[in-house]
């Protein structure tokens, strides 16, 4: 006796357990704003669904001719794209919109069996991990394409001369190239945290099913292989937890934060007080009653995002509260959606400020020349022509500074006669110190030019530096190559195993 067709037509999952429809409210607060979220996510869904529906074929769990006809019907439906996909949220889920897409065909009888082994918590968490992992390589691509901006303004000022400082002073002269690439390493070590994330992201939940597994023989290896993920999700209970989003929003805040020191030093030091550096005037505005301003957009719209960011792991981590291991409901990190998108289209904004970058050399070496950032350094030379501590000599020389500032007397204009002055009434004797000696002692491009340490701001250890960074940066970028050619080849894997049963 053949088996007699059933189909459903329009009939709500739900109505099978709930007595009423849901409510306008449930509609609009709850399903509508998933759903526009789902779609979203609307490539890795139907590779989720394809990928598990060629799995059940091959492991004999669904009938080739069925996973044909649900197969051919998926790709109707990738061809539509999720702009002509039409959905309706009383159905509910983007999973109940596509079941109610195959059995306008298929009838129930044939698409409720893609459903087979499979719950929409492990479907869910699966297509989450695809499109984090996918989002992350794009924002991989704009941290990359920043290191490698900060790189070539740091290559085109390796002898720009600029003060350093400490507490908002002028500490010790240093140079905009040696700056950069400091710069350009926080993002490096970003960018570590990031190959971190993904990793953790990378994992396969797909097969846990609800909670505790599943009676179908799934093989959970050719799931893994077909949507290139690096390993499985072992614990069928762990397929719930979202803790690797919450690691992105942190590695994501991370980012954002050097985003911001860069944005913030520029936006002061663009300022008339300081004029280091100029913004294009494609980043920037004027003003509708002051008819001399060019006020920085781009750098102030850049701060004002970052600022947002230090709450988006708190913010993660706080939806998580009162749950327990009990609420088997799937963590959703709703917050990272948005994190990914700001964090890349602040990374490709500020690329956009650095590649275009006006930088004032001039003003940059006037400043550190004329405000005693080379005490230190007479200091030493002190030290090492006397015998003496560089205690005392730090005394010394700290009193002739007060002195000088306090006749108007600039650095190139000290004499051994100051000196001799200020020793005497700090350490009691006088260092017969020859004036040209101080004033080398004091000068800005000679005080670079003896710095000796590895990591110091002289010419050739910043020219190392940027060396090092250039292989860094290959190196980033083949990383990333490496994981859009394994997620390709594992694309290519699905067409093919879908043009077999097909």
């Amino acid at each position: 006796m053949g088996q007699e067709k059933t189909t459903h037509k329009g009939t709500l999952m739900t109505e099978a357990r709930l007595k009423a429809p849901p409510s306008s409210q449930l509609i609009q607060y709850t399903h509508a704003p998933r759903l526009l979220r789902e779609k979203r996510r609307f490539a890795q869904f139907l590779r989720v669904d394809m990928t598990h529906t060629v799995m059940l074929v091959e492991e004999g769990i669904l009938s080739r001719e069925d996973g044909k006809r649900i197969l051919n019907r998926l790709r109707v439906l990738s061809s539509l794209g999720a702009e002509n996909f039409h959905t309706e949220p009383a159905k509910g889920s983007f999973l109940l919109q596509v079941e109610d897409f195959l059995f306008d065909e298929l009838g129930e009888d044939v698409g409720g069996r893609m459903h087979t082994g499979r719950s929409r918590i492990d479907q869910g968490a699966t297509v989450e991990r695809l499109y984090a992992r996918d989002c992350l390589l794009d924002a991989a691509d704009r941290l990359v394409d920043l290191q490698a901006a900060v790189r070539r303004l740091a290559a085109g000022n390796t002898t720009s001369i600029m003060p350093g400082y400490t507490h908002m002073q002028h500490a010790q002269p240093w140079v905009f190239g040696h700056y950069l690439h400091g710069v350009f390493h926080a993002f490096s070590e970003h960018f570590d945290r990031l190959v971190a994330a993904y990793e953790r992201t990378n994992l396969n939940p797909l097969g846990t099913v609800g909670l505790s597994g599943t009676s179908w023989p799934l093989n959970r290896d050719r799931t893994t292989e077909l949507l290139a993920f690096s390993g499985l999700v072992d614990n069928a209970r762990l397929a719930l937890e979202e803790y690797y989003a919450v690691e992105i929003m942190a590695v994501l805040s991370f980012i954002m934060s050097s985003v911001n020191d860069l944005a913030s030093d520029f936006h002061l030091w663009s300022g008339f007080e300081f004029g280091f550096v100029e913004t294009a005037d494609s980043y920037c505005g004027s003003s509708s009653i002051f008819p001399q301003k060019k006020n920085p957009y781009a750098l102030e719209t850049i701060k004002k995002e970052a600022g947002i960011s230090t709450t988006w792991m708190a913010s993660a981590l706080s939806s998580f509260r009162t749950e327990g291991s009990g609420d088997h409901a799937p963590r959703r990190v709703l917050q990272v959606d948005d994190a990914l998108q700001v964090t890349g289209d602040m990374l490709d904004y500020l690329a956009g400020v650095v590649e275009t970058l006006i930088v004032r050399k001039d003003r940059m070496h006037a400043l550190a020349s004329g405000n005693w950032s080379t005490a230190s350094n007479l200091a030493d030379e002190i030290v090492r022509s006397t015998g003496l501590s560089y205690r005392q000599t730090h005394h010394a020389v700290a009193r002739m500074v007060r002195l000088a500032i306090e006749r108007r007397i600039r650095p190139d204009d000290v004499t051994a006669d100051l000196l001799d002055e200020a020793a005497l009434e700090t350490i009691g004797r006088t260092l017969d110190f020859d004036t040209g000696r101080i004033r080398l002692a004091l000068d800005v491009e000679a005080f670079i030019r003896t710095r000796v340490t590895v990591g110091s701001p002289n010419e050739a250890d910043i020219k190392r530096l940027l060396g090092n960074a250039g292989r860094r940066l290959a190196r980033e970028r083949r990383w990333i190559a490496r994981q859009r050619r394994g997620i390709s080849d594992a694309q290519g894997k699905l067409e093919t195993a879908m043009d077999r049963i097909c």
